[in-house]
């Protein structure tokens, strides 16, 4: 998992800036960031205590359970869909190393600023169609197919959030990478 940052002599990531719009925006993602991975890490928790009792009731209590399997479900796609703008805020996603190591930094630096354009591109189609997605299950009522049958709006609604979230990170990203400063390579 590298975008070859750690390697020395290297382009390394954009930083946002501090100031100015772009900042402000910055710091407004990196708190909305904090929050969600907190509420995350609770949803993970939660998730492996539901799926912990309901083992524990079926084999040792004889107990049929019909809600922790779709409960556990949402509460991992949220906390997948929800976490997306953290880590890519670190640099966290999955990275081919192999290119960073063979470019000049200044070429290095065009590749990430046009990974990061693709991957913008991608995530806000991906959230456009989430939009849409999340507009028919909750015009139409959609409900999972179990005897509990939650509505399917609850994990949609966690993708379309958690998608716009990594767009518009991505986004800050890239504007930040175009507007960077001659002399602040590196």
């Amino acid at each position: 998992m590298s975008h070859g940052f750690e390697i020395e002599g290297l382009a390394k990531p954009p930083e946002i800036p501090a100031t100015g719009l772009i900042g402000a925006l910055g710091r407004l993602m990196e708190m909305i960031n904090t929050v969600i991975m907190f509420l995350s890490s609770g949803a993970l928790l939660a998730a492996s205590l539901i799926l912990c009792s309901s083992v524990f009731l079926r084999y040792f209590l004889k107990i049929p359970t019909d809600w922790q399997d779709e409960m556990s479900v949402f509460l991992l796609v949220g906390a997948t869909f929800m976490c997306a703008a953290y880590v890519q805020a670190q640099r966290g996603h999955i990275g081919i190393e192999a290119l960073a190591g063979l470019l000049p930094p200044a070429v290095n630096r065009v590749r990430l600023a046009l990974c990061d354009l693709a991957s913008g591109l991608f995530c806000a189609f991906f959230s456009w169609k989430s939009i849409l997605l999340l507009h028919e299950a909750w015009v139409d009522g959609q409900t999972t197919s179990s005897a509990w049958a939650p509505p399917l709006w609850i994990p949609y609604s966690l993708m379309t959030l958690g998608m716009i979230l990594l767009t518009l990170q991505i986004l800050l990203q890239f504007v930040a990478a175009c507007v960077r400063k001659e002399g602040n390579h590196d």
